[in-house]
């Protein structure tokens, strides 16, 4: 039986949450005001995936992310202000303005990268998985990709890989229940990625993305076989993204309908999770208020730091490109 986690990591779990949902709001906002150029997508409904699977992890262990990352790299550690420069192409940004939303990467803590290619992330992280095994460091590389990039070939292939040398990675599905603007019933002929798992040879486990506390027990255990030797595992998360493909509005909402966005509104992580904290005791309604302005003041100070960042001289275009 896993062990309950501290009032300690509770509080943890919550602020790391709260981060990322302050944050991809002021992002939909700057991006609206023609401060962020390109395309934005935001991960506001699904912050319960990446803090309740980060939350196992040390800055050795790696990630892969997606389009959508900002939300793993805060929950993996990031820093605002870091983050904003590089959102706004800016030379104090975690890659000096280079990559920008989709291609944003911080190697200190482990975040490989934001991929804007779907399906490029599963790769990668088998590469690192293969490298943990090989110098025997005991760390555990974790892929976040969604239902579409479930589809790609470069998917089944890590995974089989990663199956196959029993390597220690954890492939976390965000199923959202849309590739872009597609359906899931009309892109795959199946309801759960989960059960592909059994095809590759590991454990296929599906639980609730909305409920951070599911997350963290299921990706705990993951995590923990991956660390012991007994090869990767597939965590299917049914979650639910409440903006937009792109940006907070993006290009009309005829692919699904008010009503079905309103009932995922109200399974609200963030929500759920403070009143289960309250009801335990553990974070009062005015506690919990406390942490949304502190945090809404730090992101705001992240904002005028990327602001007054300087724009990258265009003679280092070709910097820290190749190797």
């Amino acid at each position: 039986m896993a062990t309950q986690p501290t009032d300690e990591v509770l509080l943890d779990i919550h602020r790391r949450m709260v981060r990322i949902r302050t944050f991809e709001d002021e992002a939909g906002r700057m991006a609206e005001n023609g401060f962020i150029p390109g395309a934005l997508h935001l991960y506001v409904g699904e912050e319960a995936v990446a803090v309740g699977v980060m939350a196992h992890l040390t800055d050795e262990d790696q990630i892969t992310s997606t389009h959508r990352g900002h939300g793993h790299l805060i929950a993996k550690g990031g820093e605002f202000d870091r983050m904003f420069a590089e959102l706004f192409g800016r030379v104090d940004g975690y890659c000096k303005g280079k990559g920008g939303s989709m291609h944003v990467s911080n190697l200190e803590i482990g975040m490989l990268g934001a991929n804007g290619i779907v399906g490029g992330g599963p790769p990668i992280a088998m590469g690192a998985g293969f490298a943990n095994k090989y110098k025997k460091n005991g760390n555990v590389a974790v892929t976040f990709f969604g239902d579409g990039a479930s589809n790609e070939g470069a998917f089944h292939e890590a995974a089989n890989m990663a199956a196959l040398y029993k390597l220690p990675v954890l492939f976390v599905c965000e199923n959202n229940g849309f590739g872009e603007y597609t359906p899931q019933r009309d892109h795959q002929a199946i309801t759960d990625v989960a059960d592909r798992a059994p095809g590759y040879g590991m454990p296929g486990v599906i639980v609730d993305g909305m409920d951070v506390m599911a997350v963290y027990e299921a990706a705990g255990a993951a995590v923990e076989r991956a660390r012991q030797g007994d090869g990767p595992t597939l965590l299917e998360c049914k979650t639910y993204r409440f903006y937009d493909h792109v940006g907070r509005r993006g290009m009309g909402r005829t692919y699904r309908t008010d009503e079905e966005l309103a009932e995922w509104m109200k399974r609200d992580p963030i929500e759920m999770f403070e009143a289960r904290l309250a009801e335990q005791g553990v974070l009062s309604a005015d506690a919990a208020k406390e942490v949304h302005e502190e945090i809404a003041r730090d992101v705001e100070a992240a904002v005028e730091f990327a602001k007054a960042s300087p724009m990258p001289d265009p003679d280092a275009l070709l910097d820290d490109v190749y190797a």
